[in-house]
């Protein structure tokens, strides 16, 4: 099981490497971002969270140069994106939802070719170790996997050793190993001290990776706290659940300390509390003194998916 450390409002980075003021993009009468503002730390991992159309490419592609703003203003690394965005590009890196690459190249040669449009002389079998392509150095991008083209974009986007790394949608369509594999590379990254900022509809990515979330939808931010506070913010308590053939009067398991409601489907019991440790002890000591054995025990905590239904109303994948 993974284990996230999560950051709470005590921790403070030192300095903001993006300031995203009141911004904007229109098509005609479409607004697909609208009037949006948040700041980015140095060194943290920064997460916009939404469903498919919330505007999270299109927020990304206006920080990073890559598409007009309408409306507002970007500064990356004390840089004004939009006057200038040649500096700006000197100093991220880029893995976009779909890369295309050039044909009849090796990974290594595609490695020193996007290399040398930085003007840079790299270790292209250092690089791909890092990401873990090293057996794959020989190999053109027609044979790789899913998981190791997203891999390869990654390691296209560290080429230039940039202080910010913008992943939009890292991991959509991959396997759940493939999805590990790159989530693990992703912390690689920030351990060395690189800014990372990434979009995803994925709530357990989101979780396991971002130290601040934005969560946005229908073009605007909702919400942004560290996931401890957004998980807080939903007033939805934990339920103990688990399971015993001997049957528990449910006003004796209403008495167990902190729970609010009891449900009981069949040999399933379902218990809402807002002091989950103090229930859990209750529960063990009820299960010692008077012989009944607790199987299928969880605890469940509000997710990622309540906080979103909470702000919008609505399902994160409707």
């Amino acid at each position: 099981m993974r284990v996230k450390t999560l950051y709470t409002t005590q921790v403070h980075f030192m300095t903001a490497i993006i300031e995203v003021k009141n911004l904007s993009k229109k098509y005609g009468d479409f607004t697909a971002v609208d009037g949006i503002s948040f700041e980015v730390q140095q060194g943290e991992t920064f997460g916009i969270l939404g469903p498919n159309g919330a505007g999270k490419t299109t927020t990304l592609e206006m920080i990073e140069g890559l598409k007009a703003i309408s409306g507002g203003e970007v500064i990356l690394d004390g840089k004004n994106v939009a006057k200038q965005t040649h500096a700006v590009k000197s100093v991220i890196g880029v893995q976009l939802q779909a890369s295309s690459f050039f044909e009849g190249l090796n990974l290594v040669e595609l490695i020193n070719t996007f290399a040398s449009m930085y003007n840079r002389k790299v270790d292209a079998m250092e690089l791909l170790r890092e990401v873990q392509l090293e057996e794959k150095a020989k190999s053109e991008v027609k044979e790789l996997s899913g998981g190791q083209k997203q891999r390869l974009s990654i390691a296209v986007g560290l080429v230039n050793d940039p202080k910010i790394l913008f992943l939009d949608e890292p991991t959509t369509g991959l396997d759940p190993q493939a999805r590990r594999n790159l989530w693990d590379l992703v912390e690689q990254i920030k351990a060395k001290g690189k800014t990372v900022v990434l979009t995803t509809h994925y709530m357990d990515e989101a979780e396991v990776l971002c130290d601040r979330i934005a969560v946005m939808d229908n073009a605007k931010i909702v919400a942004l706290d560290t996931t401890e506070n957004l998980l807080k913010s939903t007033g939805v308590n934990p339920t103990v659940e688990f399971k015993t053939l001997t049957a528990i009067p449910e006003s004796t398991l209403q008495q167990l300390p902190g729970v609010s409601n009891v449900k009981r489907e069949s040999h399933f019991y379902f218990l809402t509390t807002n002091q989950p440790q103090s229930t859990l002890d209750g529960l063990f000591t009820l299960g010692r003194t008077n012989n009944i054995k607790i199987e299928e025990l969880t605890l469940k905590r509000a997710t990622l998916e309540d906080v979103f239904l909470k702000l919008t109303g609505h399902q994160l994948r409707d």
